[in-house]
């Protein structure tokens, strides 16, 4: 069905949905699974999130346009990370409701601090439980949300796993139940606002990111300097910024090993979401305090670069 289509249909339903939480809850998890298709980029390490990611849900009745948000955490020690708090708390304007994402189990002092911002925004909100697959006990999960609900005072609580995709089906529900009625703000054909250059840079970053373990991952930045697409290929050229003529020397790694495996990962990826063969060659360049460079944060998804 088409945007005009819907259009005609008065109880369509469209609307907002901000992802919020504290780093390495699962929120970037959750918004691939939403979409079946993989646009936001995960890993282990918190903070992977930089920037605010639109991910768009279309069917025949409604579109859900989800904000995948940085990680909020109560210390901000780089420009970088004053930036990425600034996203997550600006991510709740203009949204119809948000989904506050915790891990089961765990309820702490910056957990407090985003309710309160929630609270204060007078948003309907969800507050999503997940990673409930690692908890090997369903009865050591029941005390636990029983404990939460006095402490959120009447918010619906939601169960699931991001991962497996356990009870995502009824978020989905709750989340329909609070949008609006209104018309399609994007193509039913669209998934996310961002473009391809920007998912070029993103999977590039996740994957070295994967494999330089904790030595540099929030040291390092990645912008695509060429971006050519032809009928059957697209050419991209990559540069991952680093502060340190040392630190270039372990993203290269041994014979150039990590970056040529970081690449050749990167590209599998995205010749999926492009669905069209890709030709990724990368460099690596030193510029000291690079979180400095307007130009960078520009490059790497900072539309606003005031803190």
């Amino acid at each position: 069905m088409d945007a005009n289509a819907k259009n005609s249909n008065i109880s369509f339903k469209c609307g907002y949905i901000t992802i919020l939480g504290r780093a390495n809850v699962g929120k970037s998890t959750l918004l691939n699974y939403l979409l079946g298709q993989k646009i936001s980029i995960t890993s282990r390490k918190p903070q992977t999130t930089r920037c605010r990611v639109l991910g768009i849900k279309t069917d025949i009745k409604s579109q859900a346009i989800y904000v995948d948000t940085p990680g909020i955490q109560n210390e901000y020690d780089s420009p970088v990370h004053k930036l990425m708090a600034k996203e997550a708390v600006n991510s709740i304007e203009q949204v119809d409701i948000v989904l506050f994402m915790i891990e089961a189990m765990k309820w702490s002092n910056t957990d407090e601090d985003i309710l309160r911002l929630i609270k204060k925004s007078g948003l309907p909100a969800v507050v999503v439980i997940n990673k409930t697959d690692k908890v090997k006990m369903r009865s050591e999960l029941l005390p636990f949300i029983k404990k939460l609900s006095t402490i959120l005072d009447k918010i619906d609580i939601v169960p699931v796993s991001a991962k497996t995709g356990n009870n995502i089906k009824s978020l989905e529900q709750i989340v329909l139940s609070f949008l609006p009625i209104g018309p399609p703000q994007y193509s039913d054909k669209d998934i996310t606002d961002r473009s391809k250059m920007f998912f070029a840079g993103e999977f590039l970053r996740e994957k070295l990111i994967s494999r330089l373990g904790d030595e540099l991952p929030y040291t390092i930045a990645v912008t695509i300097e060429e971006f050519t697409e032809e009928a059957e290929i697209f050419f991209i050229k990559a540069i991952v910024w680093v502060e340190e003529k040392n630190q270039r020397n372990i993203v290269v790694g041994k014979n150039g090993k990590i970056l040529k495996l970081a690449g050749a990962a990167a590209r599998k990826d995205l010749e999926c979401l492009f669905d069209k063969k890709v030709f990724l060659s990368t460099w690596v360049k030193v510029k000291k305090n690079w979180s400095q460079s307007d130009q960078i944060l520009k490059q790497i998804g900072f539309t606003d670069i005031r803190v």
